[in-house]
């Protein structure tokens, strides 16, 4: 992920809180993450008007906050008599904003998560109207929206998707033509990635640590090799033979193609990795070839980074979606109606939003985009102009945190601990054995599974 410059936060700093701190939003210790300026959307407040506030991140590819803010919320806002508040924090301080307007049961109407957020479920409203009167409107929403925002134990769908990211190999190929290799398997990964390393001295970047990146990657090749935390019923089936597989060959790419400092990266380690020219291969977003095409000074380097579908392992090709962009609707909203009226409005604009992120939002509802393949392939800001083509299929092998089941509170918590990327990185250094690494993970996650179960959201 790209963090871009975000607006000067005030107040104190976030402590290191745990998932399980967010879940119980009454320990202690949690601080209100501090907002930036807010946009007041359109001009001065008048007495009696209606106010929608809402909260997102501040988007990776930064043309599009300014579309959002300066165009498509001031239309809407004029056209609906509303005087609309948009605030925009690092996707990292959502979760404690939350937590924050939970306990104090006030913030704002209409609030952005980077993740599916399904521990928060007691404490929004359902929004299956919303996704019924979308899909009366613009046809139906793929399967990766629905599985990241229902619920199937209570049959509540705890948020409302309008877009993803997909989350493609980004890879220099220059180095990767003069190895011999192209990224089309993770074992073309592991081999082409230890030649490139050896012959050139420049390593694959994978993370191995608690990061959204990390996770999103770790779980791309389990699933890849026929793994996953739990099975479609949701049970937990992570000690398996094709978990055993996955995690061994973690083990062998990391000492054989990549170096320890991944073991302690962020979200922006991997751009940067790539963006000075330190790295040949990352599991990324867009945003990096986005932010090279932006900026002059990585001019050169953007002719080298191209992209390529999640490698396929031996059981299938299978990623995840980069980040997946999901709207609540808190109970104690003060404007639930303008809200709705919202989300279903601005499901209409999918194509603007599409293009003003420059191809980084892509539709959870694909008619309102009919004509997206062709936008991919002729794009005028990239070089060469079709290297967003290899995109067009992202549907068929990209798939929902949770996969074959849905994204639950287990799985949040679960994904929120960094439960996963440990075991892959506890067997990587040598610690545990992949075997012992991937028990202590079972353990951990027959308790999580149990104590959900225990509250009915299992």
């Amino acid at each position: 992920m790209v963090q871009k410059k975000n607006r000067k936060v005030q107040g104190k700093k976030l402590k290191d809180i745990s998932r399980r701190d967010f879940i119980k939003t009454a320990g202690t210790g949690v601080v209100a993450a501090g907002l930036g300026a807010n946009i007041i959307i359109p001009g001065r407040v008048r007495a009696g008007r209606k106010k929608l506030k809402i909260l997102q991140w501040s988007h990776f590819v930064s043309p599009f906050d300014k579309w959002f803010d300066n165009t498509y919320v001031k239309e809407w806002g004029k056209k609906n008599g509303t005087e609309v508040i948009v605030d925009h924090i690092s996707y990292a301080k959502l979760k404690y904003r939350a937590v924050s307007e939970i306990r104090a049961q006030e913030g704002h109407d209409l609030f952005m998560f980077v993740d599916p957020p399904p521990a928060f479920e007691g404490h929004v409203i359902d929004h299956r109207d919303i996704y019924r009167e979308c899909e009366k409107k613009y046809g139906k929403a793929i399967p990766l929206a629905i599985k990241s925002t229902y619920n199937p134990t209570t049959e509540k769908h705890f948020g409302f998707c309008d877009s993803y990211s997909p989350d493609p190999i980004n890879y220099r190929k220059d180095l990767w033509d003069g190895a011999g290799f192209y990224p089309n398997t993770w074992e073309d990964v592991r081999v082409g990635g230890a030649k490139i390393k050896h012959k050139y001295g420049i390593p694959v970047g994978i993370g191995l640590s608690k990061d959204i990146d990390s996770n999103m990657a770790m779980r791309a090749i389990m699933y890849s090799y026929g793994a996953s935390v739990q099975d479609e019923e949701g049970n937990v089936v992570i000690n398996s033979k094709q978990a055993l597989e996955a995690v061994k060959f973690v083990r062998a790419l990391f000492k054989e193609a990549m170096t320890p400092e991944v073991l302690n990266w962020d979200s922006a380690s991997n751009n940067s990795f790539m963006l000075d020219g330190k790295g040949s291969l990352v599991v990324n977003a867009i945003s990096i070839n986005r932010t090279a095409e932006r900026e002059k000074e990585h001019a050169e380097i953007s002719k080298k980074i191209w992209l390529a579908k999640a490698p396929a392992g031996p059981v299938r090709r299978m990623g995840l979606e980069h980040i997946v962009s999901v709207y609540v609707i808190w109970k104690f909203a003060k404007n639930i109606e303008g809200a709705k009226q919202f989300l279903v409005d601005y499901i209409g604009n999918s194509r603007r939003s599409f293009l003003a992120g420059e191809f980084y939002n892509f539709p959870c509802f694909p008619d309102t985009v009919p004509e997206l393949k062709e936008l991919i392939a002729k794009d005028p800001k990239a070089n060469p102009p079709d290297k967003y083509k290899v995109l067009e299929d992202v549907l068929d092998w990209t798939t929902n945190v949770g996969y074959p089941g849905y994204a639950n509170a287990a799985i949040d918590e679960i994904f929120g601990t960094g439960l996963i990327t440990t075991m892959f990185k506890k067997a990587a250094t040598g610690e545990l054995t992949p075997e012992d690494a991937i028990k202590q993970a079972e353990a951990k996650c027959k308790d999580i599974f149990a104590a959900w179960k225990k509250r009915g959201l299992v």
